[in-house]
């Protein structure tokens, strides 16, 4: 049966691997709705080319520039917040979620409290929002489908499992660019070499997250309201081949591990086809070609940001919405020049411990601490380059 399906930030990398697996299995997808954040060109053509409904641009000054560019087909142009949330919630079955940012906060709530099932690309959903997001899946029935290869795997590996089998999952990460470096190369550590990743083509910003491995600090939080598994049942290792995405440890002693190529359009496609499978054009892995599979334990010293991650984790309230907000302006900090590469990790560290909120109730609570921690984050940084 055909799928209807909206994908939420279609002009981005999740965008367009989903694309690539949409145009692969003419008449399995039809898509309804598309978005993006300002690139009108790419998402006219990406309308287009899908036949989609409505596509919305959540830049309210490109709206013109979208309605032009559709002129002449049967696709409505929207444009702001609130036509992103009608993108989420109206007639899609499958919402994919790849708005990078908070920005993707009410989209998906939208969907979640609509009951639709989300395939979930966007890490700062459950990281910011997980006991919200979490409750109201409860409450209308959606499935949240984990994209990130790390949770997707975690999530193949548990099919058909009873939660309280489930003695830990184990999350693997490459160990990013400085993974062999020394304690002053990466205190030394440029933008160039930072966004520099040895297995995985990514943006910036994740690239830099993987060189301080914050990106695993908040996949840990992520997998806690995932997967309903405290703290201490959620494990890293350093898995530098990045062939296995991650395990999960069994009370009988067993292990399952999912295994791949890195390529994002495999966790994408289970989402998508769930609980089918489709074929994709993924390389086929080799085992005999890779020859070894190696595994260690990631460096406290050397990279504190999980330390300082599963801390906010087990605080719990405001503390993962500080801990992102704070990552975010610090790695724009870096990337820009204005901070030391040491100074990322240091920023949120500081951060939580000087700020200080109640637990969010709602979406708009989530978006305020956010705001205020960025705005205390830019202030710090600022007052260091004086």
């Amino acid at each position: 049966m055909t799928r209807k399906i909206a994908i939420l930030g279609a002009t981005g990398s999740i965008g367009k691997s989903t694309l690539d697996l949409v145009e692969d299995h003419p008449g399995r997808f039809d898509v309804v709705s598309v978005t993006a954040a300002k690139n009108v060109e790419a998402l006219a053509d990406i309308a287009r080319r899908t036949d989609a409904r409505l596509a919305v641009i959540a830049d309210e000054s490109r709206l013109g520039d979208l309605q032009r560019l559709l002129a002449g087909t049967d696709c409505r142009a929207a444009a702001g917040d609130a036509a992103l949330i009608e993108a989420a919630s109206d007639d899609a079955e499958l919402v994919i979620a790849a708005i990078v940012g908070c920005a993707g906060l009410k989209p998906v709530m939208a969907a979640v409290e609509a009951g639709k099932s989300v395939a979930l690309a966007n890490k700062e959903a459950l990281v910011t929002a997980g006991e919200l997001m979490t409750g109201a899946a409860q409450a209308s029935g959606s499935v949240i489908l984990p994209v990130d290869s790390e949770h997707n795997a975690i999530f193949q590996c548990l099919a058909g499992s009873r939660r309280e089998d489930v003695a830990r999952i184990i999350l693997t990460a490459s160990g990013g660019p400085f993974r062999d470096a020394s304690a002053r190369a990466i205190a030394e550590a440029t933008p160039a070499e930072a966004v520099a990743h040895p297995n995985w083509s990514m943006g910036a910003k994740i690239s830099v997250d993987s060189a301080t491995m914050m990106n695993k600090g908040l996949e840990l939080i992520e997998a806690r309201y995932l997967f309903g598994l405290t703290s201490d049942r959620i494990d890293i290792v350093v898995h530098p081949q990045s062939v296995v995405h991650s395990l999960v440890e069994f009370v009988d002693g067993s292990v399952l591990a999912q295994l791949g190529s890195p390529d994002m359009r495999i966790p994408i496609a289970c989402a998508l086809a769930w609980p089918e499978r489709i074929e994709t054009r993924a390389q086929r892995l080799n085992l005999t070609a890779i020859a070894r599979l190696d595994f260690g334990s990631p460096d406290p010293e050397r990279f504190p940001a999980l330390r300082v991650a599963r801390q906010a984790l087990e605080a719990g309230g405001a503390a993962p919405i500080i801990l992102n907000a704070a990552n975010e302006v610090a790695v724009a900090s870096f990337l820009a020049g204005a901070i030391r590469f040491p100074d990322i990790v240091e920023l949120v560290k500081r951060s939580l411990d000087e700020l200080h909120f109640d637990a969010p109730t709602s979406i708009a609570e989530v978006l305020d601490i956010d705001r205020r921690t960025r705005e205390h984050v830019d202030g710090e940084v600022k007052a260091s380059c004086h």
